[in-house]
């Protein structure tokens, strides 16, 4: 059957796979499963019920959820109609919920849990809205209670809707959360995010029709979701992971094929394989390090001959494995993206059979300009895999990474100047990234082109490719690189606690607290030496001078961070402004 609107995935995976879990989520300690044909029947009804509570074509309804299946039901349930979803991140503010709210004028509201409630109140507060819960909560509408009013809708109704909808509808509007200024809503259509889920089909190597996704990466960003229509699309079951905490659990009792993650969480199953190692004693220890300094010396596409080979089978057998199964056991596929994943990183979990595939894009692109082919030939470190087909790309003079194609969104809600100075007359879409082609059609990434600045001396900085070396170290959680128009770089540094406690572990330096630590004298020159040691893969003029060690954690809610982890520069600017000062002092 022809897929032109995303919710023509439904009878097409009926038609197709007709399965048996196409959605599953742990509920009391047990999976609840929906199947096709399950999926359908509740996304119809919820379609009618939005019909009989008002909902016409183009009206808005936001979604504020943690990753559950109703997310979908709701999602898919107003396609069908024509209306336009707007997702939102659950841990925002309520300023920024209404904000959102009001500029995209939502009619209904539905929350995931009573904390979101409760903020989605205050940000609706001067609103004519209703707002519907999928948690069962005192003083607010059940969605099941709403799925009811569409039970005596009208089917017949419902088909002339969604005969309505054409593939270059709107579907969403999503607010892009920034690192700057308020949030952007992105307009992407059916056929915007249709094109994305057939260009990266051969990018996923999970059985179709068998397959199982784990899901935990937000579905309000676009990557999840793309990623999620693709996995409806495949066969592929979808389980949601019950929270971020208890991914390693849901990891070994799904046995997934393939996952979808961002950089930081496999930097943290890193350090954590790597603690443990620390742990060990004896023969074991040295096991342990000597498979880890193999898998730290390989590359996917080169023969390094027969002895590496046979080190490396040999550490496959007996360390790696353990690795392999912690992650399941199947795991075939896992998709990186959002930022810059370390190519140490990607070295040691190909060497230890677990492909780590990188991709690239961004919100306006639906999300997909690149993603890597995951096989041992073609796959390239470092990079973020080839351009998806029917997608150009083209290197400005600057060195921006310029994008045209039918994944690129049709504007900024209610912004056309905005939407102006992004897509030029042309009709590319200038990214904000710095890049380079490779071989024709692989791209990597360099940084972000307001990013960079100059020191005093006129030295241009390109502080992401830094940052992401630095984090390399085993006691460097974060780190921001700064310096514009100073005669020198430096740092702010937020310590790996973990990683540090590991350190002292292995000096016999009792740890006490935080705090205490990090004004050690021994602590303070750790960290210097690792400087010292990051500071040799740059020119001299790039150098950090001199750093800051920070007893605080950035996180998301702290607003030191956007949602998918990367660093608000101007927040982390002005909420640390006495400390930079005093670098330079």
């Amino acid at each position: 059957m022809q897929i032109t609107r995303l919710f023509d995935l439904i009878n097409h995976q009926i038609a197709t796979y007709d399965k048996k879990v196409a959605l599953a989520q742990k509920l009391d300690g047990q999976w609840k499963t929906y199947s096709s044909r399950d999926l359908k029947k509740i996304v119809d009804n919820l379609s009618l019920a939005f019909l009989a509570t008002g909902i016409k074509k183009d009206d808005k309804v936001a979604i504020i959820s943690n990753n559950r299946p109703e997310w979908n039901f709701i999602d898919l349930a107003l396609q069908q109609i024509g209306a336009i979803s707007v997702p939102m991140y659950p841990t925002i503010s309520a300023e920024d919920y209404n904000y959102i709210f009001n500029h995209a004028e939502v009619k209904q509201i539905f929350v995931g849990d009573a904390e979101i409630m409760e903020k989605a109140r205050e940000g609706s507060k001067e609103m004519d809205v209703r707002i519907i819960s999928f948690d069962k909560l005192d003083g607010c509408e059940y969605w099941e209670d709403f799925m009811a009013k569409g039970e005596a809708g009208n089917l017949a109704e419902l088909d002339a809707k969604k005969e309505a909808v054409k593939s270059n509808d709107l579907f969403t509007i999503i607010y892009t959360s920034g690192t700057t200024g308020r949030p952007k809503g992105v307009m992407l259509t059916h056929a915007n995010v249709i094109h994305n889920l057939f260009a990266v089909e051969d990018r996923i190597v999970a059985p179709p029709g068998e397959g199982k996704a784990l899901s935990f990466l937000p579905l309000c960003h676009i990557y999840e979701r793309t990623g999620s229509f693709a996995f409806l699309y495949m066969g592929i079951s979808i389980y949601y992971a019950e929270s971020m905490e208890t991914i390693g659990d849901n990891l070994k009792e799904i046995q997934p094929h393939v996952f979808n993650t961002v950089p930081r969480l496999l930097e943290k199953v890193y350090d954590k394989i790597v603690s443990k190692g620390y742990e060990l004693t004896g023969v074991k220890k040295s096991l342990f390090f000597w498979a880890l300094n193999l898998g730290l010396k390989y590359e996917p596409n080169k023969d390094q001959g027969g002895w590496y080979n046979f080190q490396l089978k040999l550490a496959n057998k007996i360390i790696f494995s353990k690795w392999r199964e912690a992650l399941g056991g199947n795991i075939m596929q896992i998709n990186s993206g959002a930022s810059a994943l370390q190519p140490r990183l990607a070295r040691v979990f190909w060497s230890a059979g677990i492909p780590v595939c990188e991709g690239y894009g961004l919100t306006e692109t639906s999300p997909v300009v690149s993603a890597s082919i995951c096989n041992l030939d073609d796959i390239r470190i470092g990079m973020v895999g080839k351009i998806v087909k029917d997608v150009q790309v083209k290197i400005a003079a600057d060195g921006e990474i310029l994008v045209k194609g039918p994944n690129v969104m049709q504007g900024y809600y209610k912004q056309p100047e905005l939407t102006a100075e992004v897509i030029d007359n042309d009709g590319w879409f200038h990214t904000g990234d710095i890049g380079e082609l490779h071989e024709v059609e692989y791209l990597k990434i360099t940084d972000r082109k307001k990013e960079m600045f100059k020191t005093s001396g006129g030295k241009y900085i390109a502080p992401q490719p830094m940052e992401n070396k630095f984090k390399e170290s085993p006691v460097i959680e974060q780190i921001i690189i700064v310096g514009e128009n100073k005669n020198y770089p430096a740092a702010l540094i937020v310590p790996s606690i973990l990683g540090l406690q590991d350190w002292c572990k292995h000096k016999d330096i009792p740890y006490t607290t935080d705090e205490e630590m990090l004004e050690k004298p021994e602590i303070i020159e750790k960290f210097q030496k690792e400087v010292d040691n990051l500071n040799k893969y740059f020119g001299k003029w790039e150098q950090v001078k001199r750093f800051k060690v920070l007893n605080s954690q950035w996180g998301v809610e702290t607003g030191e961070l956007t949602p998918t982890m990367k660093l608000k520069r101007k927040v982390i600017h002005s909420k640390f402004s006495k400390e930079i000062e005093a670098l330079y002092s």
